[in-house]
């Protein structure tokens, strides 16, 4: 699967899109000058190719400040999680490896 790209304009309809389909969803909060970010989205990469289940949505903080302030993303890179109950259930900076993020996943499943 692919990432979605969501902004200001669509994230309410890729947030239902997504949670109608009984998937998890992984808020990546970025910008494209962010190494750490780069880095993070290797891991997704790796998360999503393996879990039909969960969906990985990306946001550019750059071109997307008022998401970004709406979450109150201070420090990039920024990951929620949330099951398919829209509840969050992970909030954290900075990267992780995939097989970190499976076992969040997996623990609150």
């Amino acid at each position: 699967m692919a990432f979605i790209e969501v902004d200001e304009t669509n994230i309410v309809t890729r947030l239902d899109e997504t949670f109608s389909k009984g998937q998890y969803v992984i808020l990546k909060f970025g910008s494209e000058w962010c190494e750490p970010c780069h880095a993070l989205e290797g891991e997704l990469e790796d998360v999503d190719d393996d879990n039909e289940h969960i969906s990985v949505l990306m946001i550019d903080c750059d071109e997307s400040q008022e998401l970004a302030s709406q979450y109150s993303i201070r420090q990039l890179p920024t990951m929620l999680i949330y099951n398919p109950r829209r509840e969050m259930v992970y909030r954290g900076e900075g990267v992780l490896l995939a097989s970190d993020i499976e076992e969040i996943i997996n623990t609150v499943s």
